[in-house]
């Protein structure tokens, strides 16, 4: 099936929905399962009466369970003649654990966790019923912030902020509370929650969902995460929500051959049966093709939206759903999903945002054409590698100008329908290292590590685009990303200046103070670049005039210019908002003595109609706005 819209056919006496459904002095439960003879739901509310005598109530390996003696089934659910069951249990309550039983068509009882299940006690646990409307919001009506208006903190919720890291668990959405003023002092107005799907075991990076539907239950749960969903937004930051839909598990995966089916001994119902199958995760991708499938998916991209109050979703390695192998599209079920999506949320959650980890450069992530996917941005590869290696070379020779002129005024036709950064969870793992340890291992805390690293931040917050900075960048965190190592929070002190740093960049860039709306503009345009003394300098501007133009000058080389010429878009009084190199950052910096004012002359200079003299010290940048 291809339908985008696959949903049971109910009778009136049957509540809608998926799962375990709240009633009034009880609880419905349906569940797909096409290839079953029956199905029964079993749980604490009668004893695991129908579990098979082979598989515990909290087990460990349950993927399918030999009938050794006939459990009594007190609640078998209804064929609905569509492939659905359904059923209602008096008395099943909240917080009550439970599971499916499945018969097959071969005879074997097979115990399931329910797909739907919004909490469950583990990836090989039970799924717990929950109410997901009880939870009291407390009047949130929070709008995340327009895309040129965004900064993104992204964040793993297992080591953001670790208080005991030698307890053996990870850290939890309760955590991440505690750390809050951090961020509202840094700025952030968005925060990216790494994937928090129950996984397997305790510690991941969260990109091997075992229950799409379940919070995470080493991190606290559905009610945790709604916790922190209201408590951020009550201090004006939006959380995004990283999804993965390119595949499930593999491990802990109770979909696998849910109901008993499969064909090639593949993955049954779920997942593809063929060579679409493949993915570098394991041979689990989802079959797009397939419409209860894809009414699963779309389901749970909402279900983040509305139970959660999410402000948006970052969806994991996109063009491993629209192709095998990344490259040639060869799924599109994947794509028209996607753009199915995407499609729906802007229509019924405009004020919600999805964000592709595509890294293609593909135009058609992002345009709302017939072609096009509908994402609302893209994360950009053209921006991260020209500029990481730009900061991370170690010869200034080796620093391809052009490139960085590239890097920054590249788009897809609207600025901000690209995230751009110098880091992220993969560009700092995986055989790469935070930017500070690339630049030099040998002393990541040092001068260059902090000069260069800050260099790079500082293109991220000026070019156009919508910024992103991982988790510890803003105090200089070195080592590279693994998700069983919190950040060290000694470092938000250590380094308090380059803290301040990022939160002045970050000032600038929302224009807080009033001075430099340009840089939430869609405008940019080169003023000079010059690859034998490595200065660019850009114009970046909103609407132009006084508080709008910005120009940012960034100085690539070792070398201190003192008396540094660039084109100007208009003559005048220039204030200098930003020089990266003052020692109020770091005690290290050189502290440069450059102008708080700048008079820029009606004299031509590299093809623009004035010309301003700038202090530009080593591997620094220098923002100024029109007054």
């Amino acid at each position: 099936m291809s339908a985008d819209n696959t949903r049971p056919t109910t009778d009136d006496s049957h509540a809608s929905g998926m799962g375990a459904i709240i009633l009034e002095g009880g609880t419905a439960f349906r569940v797909w399962a096409p290839h079953a003879t029956a199905v029964d739901v079993t749980g604490s509310f009668d004893d695991w009466s129908a579990l098979p005598p082979t598989t515990p109530a909290n087990p460990t390996d349950r993927r399918t369970a030999e009938k050794a003696a006939p459990p009594t089934a007190d609640h078998t659910l209804t064929s609905e003649h569509n492939g659905y069951w359904y059923g209602e249990v008096l008395g099943a309550r909240v917080g009550q654990e439970y599971r499916f039983v499945i018969h097959a068509e071969d005879g074997r009882l097979i115990s399931r966790i329910d797909p739907y299940a919004r909490h469950v006690t583990s990836s090989v646990g039970n799924g717990i019923i929950v109410d997901p409307d009880a939870y009291d919001w407390r009047g949130d009506d929070f709008t995340i912030a327009s895309l040129n208006e965004l900064v993104i903190y992204e964040m793993h919720v297992g080591t953001f902020f670790d208080e005991d890291p030698g307890d053996d668990h990870p850290a939890t959405l309760d955590d991440v509370e505690d750390k809050m003023g951090h961020l509202v002092h840094l700025g952030v107005n968005a925060i990216e929650l790494m994937p928090l799907a129950e996984f397997a075991g305790d510690f991941s990076w969260g990109y091997n969902p075992a229950n799409i539907f379940a919070v995470e239950s080493a991190y606290g749960g559905p009610e945790k995460l709604r916790d922190l969903v209201r408590i951020a937004h009550s201090h004006g930051i939006a959380v995004i929500i990283d999804v993965v839909y390119n595949h499930f598990g593999p491990s802990d995966l109770d979909l696998w051959q849910f109901d008993g089916w499969s064909d090639n001994d593949k993955g049954g119902i779920y997942f593809y049966n063929d060579w679409r199958s493949s993915t570098p995760w394991g041979d689990t991708r989802p079959d797009y093709g397939r419409g209860e499938v894809r009414q699963f998916i779309h389901d749970n991209a909402m279900m983040w939206l509305r139970e959660y109050h999410a402000d948006g979703l970052r969806l994991d390695m996109t063009p491993y759903m629209r192709s095998v192998d990344a490259t040639v599209m060869n799924i599109p079920d994947g794509w028209s999903l996607s753009r199915w999506i995407n499609t729906d949320i802007r229509q019924l959650e405009p004020t919600r945002y999805v964000i592709a980890e595509d890294l293609h450069g593909y135009p058609p992530v992002v345009s709302t054409g017939e072609d096009g996917a509908a994402f609302h941005a893209q994360w950009d590869n053209h921006f991260v590698h020209p500029v990481r290696a730009a900061v991370i070379a170690a010869d200034d020779r080796a620093r391809d100008m052009g490139a960085i002129r590239d890097a920054v005024e590249f788009s897809y036709g609207d600025a901000f329908s690209r995230v751009i950064y110098t880091e992220s969870h993969d560009e700092v793992a995986n055989g790469s290292a935070r930017v500070p340890e690339e630049i030099d291992a040998d002393d990541p805390d040092g001068y260059y590590a902090q000069k260069r690293s800050t260099l790079g931040a500082a293109l991220v917050f000026t070019a156009p685009g919508v910024p992103m900075i991982f988790q510890g960048q803003e105090f200089l965190t070195d080592g590279w990303f693994r998700d069983t190592v919190p950040l060290d929070w000694h470092r938000d002190q250590k380094f308090r200046g380059i803290v301040r740093l990022y939160a002045d960049l970050i000032d600038l860039r929302l224009n807080r103070a009033g001075f430099t709306k340009g840089l939430c503009g869609q405008h940019v345009a080169t003023l000079h670049n010059n690859n034998d003394t490595k200065v660019y300098a850009f114009h970046r501007w909103y609407d132009g005039g006084p508080g709008d133009d910005v120009v940012v000058a960034v100085n690539l080389s070792n070398i201190s210019w003192g008396e540094y010429t660039i084109g100007m878009p208009w003559p005048g009084r220039w204030t200098t908002r930003l020089d990266s190199d003052a020692t109020q950052y770091s005690p290290d910096f050189i502290g440069e003595e450059v102008p708080e004012e700048v008079e820029a002359l009606a004299q031509s200079y590299d093809g623009q109609p004035a010309r301003a003299t700038l202090v530009l010290p080593p591997y620094s940048v220098a923002i100024l706005s029109r007054d």
